[in-house]
């Protein structure tokens, strides 16, 4: 590129070439590549300094500006956007650099070259886009070019608008009918540009019973407009989608173009399905936009351009309302917003700009029909194949109701079932979005909400397929993690009403109903003191609650468990999160209830035995005064003088018998130390109460984590010892206490069965010892007869 830039006679432009590579370079490289290569650290220039009187080179002040671009990037790291401008990208940026040195032309130079370059990007655009004899207006805002075609349409119905202004539009209303599934905010943005009310707005609702329920409902548009008629007022203007905003559904525009031309109204098409009139392949209700009135486009975003401004085309003979409504200009600087434009499509030419979109539209129909043959993921745009936009959803059916249901669907039974299905999927779409935009970043995936269809996932390539250099490989990765979350996805759900009711029929636990947690559920332990009218903040239930996780988390199951707050409250709870498909639910419900339980009640136990101890406490103070007085009592006053009681304890000692006071931490009471001093033996005391109960030790197979039912295959054992074992442990589990001993001692006779505990084995070993003892006083007996 550099020998092609010598070629140019004019050295400006040459050197401003050079310059802008050598700037895209610099911005493009990572600061880390510059540490290297300089062996210093860029110094941070977040404080602004004083500006230098010498001023500073170009290299210095680009690398002031990659570092405000870049940042931290330990932090936070790079954009993948910039990465990916290529030269087409440095094109639409050389373009800015040229307007500005183009406007110091002489007026006629300027001229000639601004009409030449808006006549030729007009053009080419009209003739990629199949759009016969239409003029264009460059806007920098998307919905900028709107309003000046709603300004158009004002001036063109309203005669003496620019004579009678106001009034005019107060004596015969005038009505802009937007779709229920426009952009948010597009109609506002249009009354507040043309100092409108927002009566003057009209939502026409899409088709409900027949059809997409993302497309306008032509029939009731027709009656709208009637009604709008009959009430004196002018239907203006109609704002129809090829391709709307979230789904990327099309319109009916052939039907709406005829009801448009019947009553007089201006048609206006906007959406990306508008990509595809570049193809040679266009479906039959996109190339219906070719006849409307005006449409607007965004060729950067379709390209990969940036900076690129988008354009309105429209059609319309009147030069004069055109400069009226702002669509046309005479200012060199407002024409000069093509150059970038201009320059990006000759860089390109028709088979890359063709390419390009047609490369979008084929990721899309690979992901359309890869999706299809994936269970359990329902496509909201299956009647187009053409779209660019694919927007797909997990979903999971209700189980089959009786035909004694099927009549009452409409239930409050039946409504409230679907309501929570729709809430819980709406909470794992919304988790499997955001792992796909984690494991697929090249896809460029958005998670939205719809008001009909709920949480979903959207694939739009046409956007972000050249900015993220998507290809066919990203889509079928795609597919791959897909099937790899769908089993926990299936699992999950299906669960969360097994743990609803098993949480329902466990005493001390509250099930927490939180639609925005994808996982099993939400659980929350109810102890003695909590009061479930009050929404307050709960210190005690915290700290069980904090206890009951460090628990859990110790278990190191395969479940994931987060401590939060509840939805709409001040009180914690337990989440869970996704899970497999052997999970044992009332394991895990039951492990919840005894660990919070023994929780409280070790709790409760400690200061039980803080009390008992303040308590004892007290009361040795009061029986060590006490034994003092008695002492002084029994001595007498004299042997307390110091000199006096030397002498008399010399000529007639005091035999003081050796008391003392010991404190039973496990009875909570003072005993004698009296058998102490006798026996020379530390006394056993109180036997101390029996600790709460752990949780429930269920019998697992070796390297089997907690939760889960059972391994279905194991190296070493084959599956069908393994099962027996489960079952023989089972049973075990299940005798009594008094018979386990004898069933087992009954299947192996030879060897009697000892008893596992080890207290119980000391136990039978003591009772040996005492049986020989007796034996053996037994025979003294005798020899002494």
């Amino acid at each position: 590129m550099d020998a092609s830039l010598e070629k140019i006679a004019d050295p400006t432009l040459a050197e401003m070439g050079k310059n802008l590579k050598e700037a895209m370079r610099m911005l493009e490289n990572s600061p880390r590549r510059i540490e290297e290569e300089s062996g210093k650290k860029p110094v941070p220039e977040d404080i602004p300094g004083p500006l230098q009187g010498s001023g500073q080179d170009m290299v210095s002040i680009l690398q002031l500006v990659q570092n405000l671009m870049h940042g931290d990037e330990d932090e936070e790291p790079q954009s993948t956007r910039i990465q990916n401008i290529g030269e087409q990208g440095h094109m639409a940026l050389l373009g800015h650099s040229l307007g500005a040195y183009i406007s110091t032309l002489d007026k006629e130079k300027l001229r000639k070259l601004t009409t030449r370059i808006l006549s030729d990007t007009t053009l080419w655009l009209c003739r990629i886009f199949r759009y016969e004899n239409g003029c264009a207006y460059f806007h920098e805002k998307e919905r900028e070019g709107l309003a000046k075609i709603c300004r158009l349409a004002i001036h063109s119905r309203y005669e003496d608008f620019v004579v009678d202004g106001f009034n005019v539009l107060y004596n015969k209303k005038p009505i802009i009918y937007l779709s229920a599934a426009a952009r948010p905010g597009l109609g506002p943005y249009l009354c507040n540009q043309l100092g409108l009310p927002f009566p003057c707005l009209c939502r026409v609702p899409c088709n409900t019973m027949f059809g997409s329920q993302h497309q306008m409902d032509v029939a009731f548009l027709e009656k709208l407009i009637k009604d709008d008629v009959e009430r004196g007022r002018l239907p203006l203007l109609l704002v129809a989608n090829a391709g709307t905003a979230a789904v990327g559904h099309t319109d009916k525009i052939g039907r709406l173009k005829e009801l448009c031309e019947q009553y007089g109204i201006w048609l206006h098409v906007e959406g990306v399905n508008l990509a595809t009139l570049a193809l040679g392949y266009v479906s039959s209700s996109v190339l219906a936009a070719t006849k409307c009135d005006s449409m607007t486009l965004t060729p950067g975003l379709w390209l990969g351009l940036p900076a690129v401004p988008a354009v309105t085309l429209y059609k319309h003979d009147d030069p004069a309302l055109t400069l009226i409504a702002g669509l046309t200009s005479n200012k060199p600087a407002d024409k000069l917003r093509a150059l970038p434009l201009w320059l990006s499509l000759q860089y390109l030419g028709l088979d890359g700009i063709v390419g390009r979109i047609k490369h979008a539209c084929q990721l899309s129909q690979r992901l359309q029909e890869s999706l299809k043959k994936v269970d359990h993921i329902k496509i909201l745009v299956e009647d187009e194949l053409s779209s660019p936009v694919v927007v797909f959803r997990f979903f999971q059916e209700l189980p089959t109701l009786d035909p004694a249901f099927k009549v009452a669907a409409v239930s409050n039974i039946a409504a409230a079932a679907v309501g929570r299905e729709r809430h819980s999927c709406d909470a794992l779409n919304r988790w499997l979005g955001e792992q796909l935009k984690q494991l697929v970043p090249q896809c460029g995936l958005t998670v939205m909400d719809l008001d009909i269809d709920g949480t979903c996932v959207r694939f739009s390539p046409l956007m972000t397929a050249e900015a993220l250099g998507t290809r066919g490989e990203d889509v079928d990765q795609l597919i791959t993690c897909i099937q790899s979350k769908l089993p926990v996805l299936t699992c999950t759900l299906q669960l969360r009403e097994e743990f609803k009711k098993e949480v329902e029929g466990t005493a001390g636990l509250l099930y927490v109903d939180d639609p925005n947690w994808p996982g099993i559920g939400v659980v929350r332990y109810e102890h003695a003191n909590d009061d479930n009218t009050s929404l307050q903040s709960d210190p005690e239930g915290e700290k069980i609650h904090t206890g009951l996780l460090k628990k859990l988390n110790e278990l190191e199951s395969d479940l994931t468990f987060k401590m939060g707050p509840e939805y709409k409250s001040m009180k914690s709870c337990i989440y869970i999160g996704m899970a497999s498909d052997d999970v044992d639910v009332s394991e895990l419900v039951e492990t919840i209830a005894i660990t919070a339980r023994e929780i409280e009640e070790n709790s409760r136990l400690l200061e039980n035995m803080t009390e008992v101890v303040r308590k004892g406490i007290q009361e040795a103070q009061v029986q060590l005064q006490k034994a003092n007085e008695e002492r002084l009592l029994e001595e007498g006053v004299l042997r307390q003088i110091p000199v006096v009681g030397s002498v008399l304890n010399w000529f007639s000692p005091v035999q003081a018998s050796q008391k003392g006071r010991s404190f039973n931490l496990t009875a909570g009471s003072l005993e004698s130390t009296e058998y102490t001093y006798v026996y020379k033996v530390q006394g056993t005391g109180v036997t101390p109460p029996p600790t709460p109960s752990g949780t429930r030790s269920k019998q697992r197979l070796p390297g089997q984590k907690p939760f889960k039912r059972s391994l279905r295959s194991s190296d070493a054992v084959s599956e069908t010892s393994s099962v027996s074992h489960i079952e023989d442990l089972e049973k075990v589990e299940q005798l009594p206490s008094g018979l386990e001993h004898d069933n087992l001692e009954a299947q192996c006779p030879e060897q009697p069965c000892r008893a596992a505990d080890p207290v119980a084995r000391q136990t039978e070993a003591l009772q040996d010892e005492e049986d020989d003892h007796s034996q053996m006083g037994t025979r003294v007996r005798r020899l002494k007869v």
